[in-house]
């Protein structure tokens, strides 16, 4: 079963979508199995990370750019070449054990939306497989 969820980003940014993975897990009403949680942009990604403290996003993302800056050298049109660099770091998808009809996930880990080219209408698709 797949679930297709839509956000509106900032310009970059960590985005929690557990509560969205969440959804998804009950409406499947699937008790043990797994879930993808996948992003079809090639300027955005999908991560696991700590949920608890939210300097932990703006230090990732502070990370990021001083290791991804803009370069004049890129040659991609668009100008975008570091977003692109980025989500590709980041993956385009994650798995999560669904265990209790819930995603197994550590006490502080939250599922996380990675935009890094908006602000943007995006999507994200929650495929939920019994196990």
């Amino acid at each position: 079963m797949v679930f297709k969820f839509s956000i509106r980003t900032g310009s970059e940014g960590f985005y929690n979508v557990t509560p969205q993975v969440n959804e998804a897990i009950m409406k499947s009403g699937v008790g043990e199995g797994i879930c993808v949680v996948f992003c079809p942009h090639t300027t955005a990604g999908m991560t696991i990370n700590e949920n608890a403290d939210p300097d932990v996003s703006s230090d990732m993302l502070y990370a990021l750019n001083k290791t991804i800056p803009h370069r004049p050298e890129f040659r991609h049109f668009e100008g975008n070449t570091t977003a692109h660099v980025k989500a590709s770091l980041m993956g385009s998808s994650v798995t999560v054990i669904i265990e209790s009809k819930k995603p197994l996930l550590g006490t502080w880990q939250g599922i996380y939306f990675c935009e890094f080219d908006g602000p943007r209408n995006r999507n994200f698709f929650v495929k939920v497989l019994k196990g």
